[in-house]
């Protein structure tokens, strides 16, 4: 038999529960206990050209979730109702393996081989032009998730963005974002164009860097012969990186990746530049 107090305890416990949730859902960029790993880490794999394919944007309805103002770690975040003249400035960082699979603030899979993308304040979903002030390779991305709740942080990307955008090794980069309002297709092919210029097919793996010419030339020697590459060691500002390629096929460049960082070298990782 529930009894009226029962009852308002037990009602209690449900909005308490319902509470907890959705502040679980919107938080999905900080660390929480509901993932498996403590940090995030890299993929095993690097994206397909498939999967570096710009988000293609279109007019969608506002999800149901994930769109009212919130308050994560003590902080209130306003929703923004309108997106047009949206511009802004900052560091983007991104994330990756820690939270593939597990929701999004909107309800959806977070999928890190996906054009997406989390931000505090633009509904969900929101079309962006994200361009790296550094080198001004740009990427469409949608964003569908909450974060990064760092302060010094605009955006959180997918892998596959952060990849294209060349800015795994540093982990942030200085990017514009741009909200994309108009959907007609000659906007939308221009944009893709634009993206698709400033994107580099061929990619190098750059194994570690050192400041003894020597060692650089000696370890570009063995590398050479253990592997059959081409394996260069450019000099800027008095330090050597020692790097392998250009590479164009991607199962080449996984495995060669995969076999560096199981033999002694643990950075190693893919760049699109050399230098």
């Amino acid at each position: 038999m529930i009894t009226k107090t029962n009852f308002k305890q037990t009602k209690y416990s449900l909005h308490a529960l319902i509470g907890l949730v959705t502040i679980s859902l919107l938080a999905s960029c900080s660390s929480t206990g509901r993932y498996q790993q403590h940090k995030d880490s890299t993929p095993t794999r690097l994206p397909t050209q498939a999967e570096q394919k710009d988000a293609i944007a279109r007019a969608e309805p506002y999800s149901r979730g994930g769109n009212k103002d919130y308050q994560v770690l003590g902080k209130h975040y306003k929703v923004l109702t309108d997106t047009n003249g949206f511009e802004q400035e900052g560091i983007a960082s991104w994330y990756g393996e820690k939270f593939h699979g597990h929701l999004t603030s909107n309800g959806e899979i977070y999928d890190m081989y996906a054009m997406s993308a989390a931000h505090k304040s633009l509904p969900l979903p929101t079309y962006l032009k994200v361009t790296n002030l550094v080198n001004n390779k740009s990427v469409i991305v949608r964003v569908n998730d909450r974060g990064p709740f760092h302060q010094s942080r605009i955006i959180d990307l997918s892998y596959s963005a952060a990849y294209k955008l060349d800015m795994l090794k540093t982990g942030t980069a200085k990017v514009k974002i741009t909200a994309i309002t108009d959907f007609s297709p000659k906007k939308a092919q221009k944009e893709k164009q634009q993206s698709s210029q400033a994107s580099i097919n061929s990619t190098y793996i750059q194994v570690f860097a050192t400041s003894k010419v020597e060692v650089a030339q000696s370890t570009a020697a063995k590398l050479t012969k253990q592997y059959n590459q081409t394996v260069k060691y450019p000099e800027h500002q008095g330090i050597y990186r020692i790097q392998i390629g250009p590479i164009n096929n991607l199962t080449t460049l996984n495995k060669l990746l995969k076999s560096l960082k199981e033999n002694g070298y643990p950075s190693a990782y893919p760049r699109q530049t050399v230098l």
